[in-house]
């Protein structure tokens, strides 16, 4: 099983941000357009209802800002860590 802080870091080197207080990551995905921004929200919303874990996210035309964190915890979880290498995932 892995360390949930090793998960952290592989991310933040992968282009995420951990706050001040290591209880959120974010990143910012800029797509060709909104159709591709649009798509991405869409197949990652599927895998957040599968996760049952939902992410702090909007949309500025091709731009997409993304936030996570377990508010049950009051910071990181295994499940922001799977959340966020299947965006990375689908956003290639």
């Amino acid at each position: 099983m892995s360390d949930l802080n090793d998960d952290v870091q592989e991310l933040v080197a992968n282009g995420w941000e951990l706050n001040a207080d290591s209880t959120r990551l974010r990143k910012e995905f800029v797509f060709a357009n909104f159709v591709a921004a649009f798509g991405f929200m869409t197949q990652a919303a599927i895998w957040a209802e599968k996760l049952n874990h939902h992410p702090e996210w909007s949309n500025v035309y091709k731009t997409v800002n993304v936030g996570l964190t377990t508010h049950d915890t009051g910071g990181l979880s295994e499940l922001d860590v799977k959340l966020a290498r299947k965006m990375d995932a689908i956003a290639g």
